[in-house]
């Protein structure tokens, strides 16, 4: 199998050993590929729509963002991290997210993205830690994912994991275990189910983009929907 990860932050702190934890029991049976923010993904959106209206090909950081995307593709599993920042994901992770904005169904659903599994590893000194995997989850959600893990940390204590308690390390530990052993033992030759709420998001965009397609037959995303099959009875997931 393939994994991909998202490091949130270049720092090796407490969030990347509870990665490093989690990819324990994945590191004999699976390809893992590791992309860290901000080097793999060094400039920020600028809007400018050049992958909406043109294709992802005409963004001006493509060279990248393209290497980044094959990856995510070919995945069967991606792994998200991301410490909590003033209640929300790092700065470099919501760049990140930005960059991938012609991903999401309102505009050209990637078919393999109904079928993945993700996982969102986040913590935090005290709060913000759901706040934080939520950012990710909204994306990802659009991306047409549906079975995505979250794991939330709060270390109350201190930043640094080796002054922790051992009953915090501990209980940090048992958890991100617990998450572990639930992907590691999942068969992903399987696609993962679509949920009724990621298709109701779907057929909503489906209306849209064939209003659209209709009143302009040139516009990208109404043509990609066209090519897909998904104005008839063709749909992303099986």
């Amino acid at each position: 199998m393939n994994i991909t990860v998202i490091n949130g932050t270049e720092k090796h702190g407490v969030t990347y050993r509870l990665k490093e934890m989690f990819l324990a029991e994945f590191r004999n049976k699976a390809n893992i590929t590791e992309y860290y923010l901000p080097k793999d993904c060094l400039s920020f959106c600028t809007g400018c729509l050049s992958c909406i209206l043109k294709g992802e090909n005409t963004c001006k950081d493509a060279e990248y963002i393209g290497k980044i995307d094959k990856s995510l593709l070919e995945a069967d599993l991606l792994v998200m991290t991301s410490p909590a920042y003033v209640f929300h994901a790092t700065g470099a992770m919501k760049a990140f997210l930005d960059h991938f904005a012609y991903h999401w169904m309102s505009h050209r659903p990637a078919p393999e993205m109904f079928g993945k599994r993700a996982v969102i590893i986040t913590q935090c000194l005290g709060s913000g830690a759901k706040s934080a995997a939520k950012d990710i989850k909204h994306s990802l959600s659009w991306w047409g994912i549906s079975k995505i893990g979250i794991f939330t940390g709060a270390l109350m204590s201190d930043i640094v994991w080796e002054k922790l308690s051992q009953k915090k390390q501990a209980e940090l530990t048992r958890k991100i275990q617990r998450l572990s052993s639930k992907f590691a033992h999942i068969d992903y030759t399987k696609p993962a189910y679509t949920n009724l709420i990621t298709k109701f998001k779907f057929f909503a965009c489906r209306m849209m983009q064939k209003s659209i397609h209709k009143s302009d037959p040139e516009y990208l995303d109404g043509k990609y929907w066209a090519g897909q099959g998904w104005f008839g009875s063709g749909r992303p997931w099986k």
